[in-house]
C-alpha cells in the first residue's frame, strides 16, 4: 500500500521549522479502498498532525500565558475600580466599543464575501491536511462569509434597537453600575471574597470525587480468563475457558506452557474485570450524586447570602462614613450563625432541578441510537421546560437571599416578600435590572477580546522567543482566561446591583423623604427619579 509521508512545521511567513514526520496513506493513490475508510485517513492525518502541533504551542507560551493573565487580573482591578468615578463614559464606551467591532465586522465580511463572488477560488486536494489549510479553505468559501455577515448583521441590528430603545433605562443602570463601584469600593475585599466560594467548590467536587472511587472500590474483586483460546501452548487441568471466572493467586498453579516444561502461560492471563458491588452501593452512589449537586449549589448560594448582607448593610447606613470596617466577615459570621438552614432549603430546590436536567441528558444520550422523532421532540421539550424553571428559580432564589439578608426572615417569607416586590415594579425589573446585566457582560466581553488581541498581535508578529504553528492558540487560552477572571470580579458586582436594586425599589416604597421616613438612596439616585429628601441633612 502507497504511504504518504509529511512534516508538520509552522507556516510564518520566513520560517520553517521542522517538528515531526508522518506517514500514512497517500488518499489519491487508494482508490479501491471504501470512502468511508478514505475519509476516516483523511480525518487521522488531519488531527495527528494538528493536535501534536496545539500541544507544542501550549507548552511553548503557557508561562506567558500566565503573565498576560496576570496583567488581565490587574485590568479587571482597574476596570472596576475605575468604574466609581467613570461609570457612565465607561459604560457607554464598552456599549460603542462592541457596535463599532460589529459594524468592522460587518463591512469586512461584506468585503470578503463580495471579492470571493466575484473572484471565486478553486478548491485543490491538500495532500499535508491541518489546521491552518482547513480554516484557509473555509476562509475562502463564499457561504462562510454569507452566514457570517448576517449573523453579524442581526446582532449588530438587535444591539442597536435595544440600545435605541432602553436608553433612558440606561441611564438608570448606569446610576445602579455607579452605586454597586461605590458599594465595592467601600468595601473593597469583597472584590476577593469569592476566593472562598471557589475553593468551598473545589472541596466538594474533591470530596464527592475520593467518595465515589471508595464507594466504587467497595465489593469483590472478578477476574476472568483472557487469551486462552488464542494459544495452543497454554493448556489448564481444571478446563478453563476464555471468560470464566478465574483466582489469580491459583491460575499459574493449574495452567501449564506445555512447550516449557514447567513453565506459566504467557498468552493466557486472569485478569481483572470489575468489582462485584452489593445492591446497596448503588443507592449510595445515588446519594453522592445529590450531595454533590446539593453542595455545589449550597456554597453559591452561601457567597451570595454573605454579599448580599454586606451591600445591604452599605445601603442601609444613612451615613457611609459610618459604616463598619468589619462588615464583609459580620455578614458571613451571621450567615453561618442564622442563615444555614435557608441556604441549604434554597439551594436544595436548584439541586432537584439540576439533577432532573442532568437525567434527562442522560436519558437523552442514551436514546440517541433510536432515531424516534416523537421521542426526541419530548425530550427536547422537556429539557427546555426544566432550563426555564431552573433559570427562573435561580432568579427567585438569588431575590429571597437578599430580602432574608436584609430582613432575616426564613426563605418562603423572604422568597414571597422578594417575588411581590418585583412583580409591583415589573418593568423596572425588566428594563433596569436585565440592562445592567448586558452591561457587565459587555464590559466583559470587551476586556476577553482586549486581551485575546493584544495576545494574538504579539505572537503572530514574531516578537516572541520562537515562533508558533498557530498564533491564535494562546489568544484562545487567554480570551478564555480572562473571561473567566472579569466574570469572578463582576460576579460581585452582579450581586450588589441585584442587592442595591432591591433596597433601591423597597427605598422608594417605603420611604417618603421626610425626616422620620428619609430615602437611603445616593443623591444621583434621587435627581433620576425627580425626588429629593424634605429636610435638610449631610450625608
Amino acid at each position: 500500500m502507497p504511504y504518504l509521508c509529511y512534516f508538520s512545521h509552522t507556516h510564518h511567513k520566513t520560517r520553517a521549522r521542522v517538528v515531526s514526520k508522518r506517514c500514512l496513506p497517500d488518499l489519491e493513490q487508494l482508490k479501491d479502498i471504501p470512502a468511508d475508510i478514505v475519509d476516516a485517513i483523511a480525518n487521522i492525518k488531519l488531527f495527528a498532525g494538528t493536535g501534536q502541533m496545539v500541544v507544542e504551542d501550549i507548552l511553548e507560551t503557557w508561562r506567558l500565558v500566565i503573565v498576560i493573565l496576570v496583567l488581565s487580573l490587574i485590568a479587571s482591578l482597574l476596570f472596576i475600580t475605575m468604574l466609581r468615578w467613570v461609570a457612565k463614559p465607561m459604560v457607554w464606551i464598552s456599549i460603542l466599543g462592541v457596535i463599532a467591532a460589529l459594524s468592522y465586522g460587518v463591512y469586512y465580511s461584506y468585503t470578503r464575501y463580495d471579492y470571493i463572488s466575484k473572484h471565486p477560488v478553486e478548491n485543490h486536494v491538500n495532500v499535508s491536511p491541518n489546521l491552518s489549510s482547513l480554516v484557509e479553505s473555509w476562509l475562502k468559501s463564499e457561504k462562510v462569509w454569507l452566514w457570517i455577515l448576517v449573523i453579524l448583521s442581526i446582532v449588530l441590528v438587535v444591539l442597536l434597537l435595544v440600545v435605541l430603545v432602553l436608553r433612558k433605562r440606561i441611564v438608570i443602570a448606569i446610576a445602579l453600575v455607579k452605586e454597586g463601584s461605590k458599594a465595592v469600593s467601600a468595601i473593597f475585599s469583597t472584590v476577593f471574597f469569592p476566593i472562598i466560594p471557589w475553593l468551598l467548590h473545589i472541596a466538594v467536587i474533591v470530596f464527592s470525587i475520593v467518595v465515589g472511587l471508595y464507594l466504587a472500590s467497595i465489593g469483590e474483586p472478578v477476574y476472568r480468563v483472557y487469551g486462552l483460546n488464542a494459544t495452543q501452548s497454554c493448556v489448564c487441568d481444571n478446563a478453563y475457558r476464555d471468560g470464566d471466572i478465574c483466582d489469580p493467586t491459583t491460575f499459574n498453579a493449574h495452567c501449564q506452557n506445555r512447550l516449557i516444561r514447567g513453565g506459566i502461560c504467557t498468552d493466557a492471563a486472569c485478569h481483572f474485570q470489575e468489582i462485584d458491588s452489593p445492591k446497596e452501593v448503588g443507592y449510595f452512589h445515588a446519594v453522592n450524586v445529590v450531595g454533590f449537586f446539593w453542595g455545589i449549589c449550597f456554597v453559591s448560594a452561601f457567597g451570595d447570602m454573605v454579599l448580599a448582607f454586606t451591600f445591604a448593610t452599605w445601603y442601609w447606613t444613612f451615613r457611609k462614613k459610618e459604616l463598619r470596617f468589619f462588615v464583609l466577615t459580620t455578614g458571613f459570621l451571621r450567615t453561618v450563625r442564622y442563615h444555614l438552614g435557608t441556604l441549604a432549603f434554597g439551594s436544595l430546590i436548584i439541586a432537584i432541578c439540576k439533577i432532573i436536567r442532568a437525567a434527562l441528558e442522560y436519558i437523552d444520550h442514551k436514546l440517541r441510537k433510536y432515531d424516534n422523532g416523537v421521542v426526541k421532540a419530548v425530550l427536547c421539550l422537556c429539557k427546555c421546560c426544566f432550563w426555564c424553571l431552573e433559570s427562573f428559580l435561580k432568579f427567585l432564589n438569588t431575590n429571597a437571599y437578599i430580602m432574608c439578608a436584609i430582613h432575616g426572615k426564613n426563605f418562603c417569607s423572604s422568597a414571597k416578600d422578594a417575588f411581590s416586590l418585583l412583580a409591583r415594579n415589573i418593568l423596572r425589573v425588566i428594563a433596569v435590572d436585565k440592562v445592567t446585566g448586558f452591561l457587565f457582560f459587555l464590559s466583559k466581553l470587551m476586556l476577553a477580546c482586549g486581551m485575546a488581541a493584544v495576545t494574538y498581535t504579539f505572537f503572530d508578529s514574531g516578537a516572541a522567543t520562537k515562533q508558533l504553528h498557530y498564533a491564535f492558540i494562546p489568544a484562545i487560552l487567554v480570551f478564555v482566561g480572562t473571561y473567566i477572571i472579569a466574570a469572578v470580579f463582576f460576579s460581585v458586582y452582579s450581586v450588589a446591583v441585584d442587592t442595591l436594586f432591591l433596597c433601591f425599589l423597597e427605598d422608594c416604597e417605603r420611604n417618603d423623604g421626610t425626616q422620620e421616613k428619609p430615602y437611603y438612596m445616593s443623591k444621583s439616585l434621587m435627581k433620576i427619579l425627580g425626588k429629593k429628601q424634605k429636610f435638610n441633612t449631610s450625608r
